[in-house]
């Protein structure tokens, strides 16, 4: 840069600071008068009886002639008069591959209170979805190292897919066994609104040190306020995002979307929002598409994104798993009767879907896929009968073969937490079993 270039940079700086003062406190909401500001900009509260303390806040609304901030941390010592800087600018977080095996929080600092490595790069945590004429097709698969799901629900390099489970199904224990098994480049792992109890358990248990020397996982415990448990969302995906751009395969995932609504509800219902469908505001449904849509395809590289989504008392179409499914590119359907019997992992096959699988797999894998799901359909439908003895041997060939297959079928979908199976030994094993009939 030259002198004259540099001269215009200073003259282009706005050298005035803003400041603005706290008027009350309602709820969740701090309203100030003043100061100048957009929404989405990041503001200080200055705390404390010598007003040396600084609170973070974000402007998510206005009110007459007053600024609603939303903050971060937890609030004390706040008075009215309280002085409130504006920055003039969104949040930024800093972001590169000297990160990776670290656990950070929303503010992208470590949660070890070590401090952050040299030669990172400041990206905002808030962006825009990629120019939808600017993403490439899906046309090559990905291995999550899950057998059930690399044969009967491939997953495309950049598909986006939700986990659909109740509480206490093994959502975590499937992410864990995704994340150390994947080919992908890197694990962008988000754990959003957890108990404080789970998170050291997932890092050390399910994802472990071998899962841990190839992620950067972002943490907002649920006693943290609202808007730090959205942040975390929005900066878990905007370091997906990072990795993305430098042209890696990356593997994002998010638990959990439905947290995140939650976050949103709250800080709706604070600005006055008009409660809606079982009182999610209008605002839940505006972020959800654009959070969602950033993950996927780009020029540089993929982001292939899992979003679990808690389903209350397993009602798979409640508000947001409604919503949810809508957006991505396929579900997968944990099922607690499959749970209760022992079967891990226990995906529902028969609801579970994969947009993309027929455009990423051969021919053979197609029809072997097909031909299980129609075996496993076939004994479903007539299982009160098989078991009960109504059924009679004979009456049917599609169900006598349903019969001699359908204990094989059961072998074939459950897996160990810690085997690792490549998508190679996954399809050899689909055809095997179909073919020969062996397992």
């Amino acid at each position: 840069m030259n002198a004259a270039d540099l001269i215009h940079e200073i003259d282009g700086l706005d050298s005035y600071k803003r400041f603005g003062k706290v008027k009350r406190v309602v709820g969740l909401m701090i309203e100030s008068r003043g100061p100048e500001s957009s929404i989405g900009d990041l503001c200080y509260i200055y705390t404390g009886s010598k007003k040396t303390t600084k609170i973070p806040a974000e402007v998510v609304g206005f009110k007459d002639e007053n600024v609603l901030l939303m903050p971060f941390l937890q609030v004390t010592n706040l008075s009215p008069g309280s002085i409130v800087e504006a920055t003039q600018d969104s949040l930024k977080i800093k972001v590169g591959s000297n990160l990776i095996g670290k656990v950070i929080d929303a503010f992208g600092h470590p949660l070890d209170e070590s401090s952050l490595p040299k030669g990172l790069t400041s990206v905002p945590s808030d962006q825009s979805p990629p120019n939808p004429m600017k993403r490439p097709p899906i046309r090559e698969n990905i291995e999550v190292g899950v057998r059930v799901i690399d044969s009967l629900l491939t997953v495309g390099k950049g598909q986006r897919v939700g986990i659909f489970a109740g509480s206490g199904v093994g959502k975590s224990t499937l992410m864990g066994m995704i994340s150390r098994n994947t080919n992908a480049d890197i694990n962008v792992i988000a754990l959003v609104g957890e108990r404080g109890r789970e998170v050291r358990e997932f890092i050390e248990k399910d994802l472990g040190p071998e899962g841990l020397a190839r992620s950067i996982v972002i943490v907002a415990t649920s006693d943290q306020p609202a808007l730090m448990r959205i942040k975390a969302a929005y900066t878990a995906t905007a370091v997906a995002e990072y990795f993305r751009d430098k042209g890696l395969n990356v593997m994002f995932m998010m638990d959990s979307v439905t947290r995140v609504a939650m976050a949103q509800r709250e800080i709706g219902l604070a600005v006055g929002e008009p409660p809606t469908t079982k009182g999610y505001t209008p605002s839940v449904f505006a972020i959800l598409p654009k959070l969602l849509e950033r993950t996927g395809t780009n020029e540089h590289g993929t982001i292939t994104a899992f979003y679990t989504v808690l389903v209350d008392g397993d009602d798979m179409n409640e508000p947001i798993a409604d919503t949810v499914r809508g957006i991505l590119d396929g579900h997968i359907v944990l099922d607690r009767q499959l749970a209760n019997k022992g079967q891990f992992p226990a995906i529902n096959v028969l609801k579970s879907i994969s947009r993309v699988m027929n455009q990423i797999v051969t021919d053979e894998h197609r029809v072997a896929a097909t031909k299980l799901r129609d075996l496993l359909s076939t004994y479903l439908n007539s299982e009160d009968l098989i078991n009960i003895g109504a059924y009679k041997r004979g009456s049917s060939r599609e169900i006598d073969e349903a019969i001699r297959f359908y204990p094989k079928i059961i072998s074939f979908l459950k897996q160990e937490v810690h085997d690792k199976m490549t998508m190679e030994e996954s399809i050899v094993a689909l055809n095997q079993l179909i073919e020969k009939g062996e397992f």
